[in-house]
């Protein structure tokens, strides 16, 4: 592809989700950053931080779903949920399990292109929702 096809080619959205609880087990919360804007999440009930990175997950997709966007990726942090989502791993708990056949039945109504890993330093969702955690944004 030609430098001018790939500048006039769309960009695929990318949607950036991080979640998490206080303490672990706790309150679950969860942050979704797509096009500049964040979304934030409280109170998704109690569970652990592996139950806030599924449902962040889960947001995230309820997120690009609503944008009307077809053509989107969703990005996190948390390399288990990533690979259990993708059905490269193993759901090893009743709870992942539940959240693994919701994530799959919301999708029905428009899937991401990709779900992918990425650093903690680069996840926008994850570093908003340690800013607000800090104190930094209001929630």
């Amino acid at each position: 592809m030609s430098k001018p096809e790939a500048l006039l080619r769309p960009r695929r959205l990318k949607i950036f989700f991080d979640g998490g609880c206080r303490p672990n087990p706790g309150r679950i919360e969860a942050a979704v950053v797509a096009r500049g804007v964040t979304h934030f999440f409280d109170d998704l009930g109690f569970g652990t931080s592996h139950d806030g990175e599924w449902l962040a997950l889960i947001m995230a997709l309820r997120v690009a779903q609503s944008l009307g966007e077809p053509d989107f990726e969703l990005v996190g942090d948390c390399a288990n949920v990533i690979a259990q989502a993708n059905g490269l791993a193993r759901c090893r708990t009743q709870a992942a399990a539940e959240h693994y056949a919701s994530f799959h039945a919301s999708a029905a109504a428009g899937a991401p292109r990709r779900i992918r890993w990425i650093a903690r330093t680069q996840n926008l969702a994850g570093i908003a929702l340690a800013r607000r955690r800090a104190g930094a944004i209001r929630p």
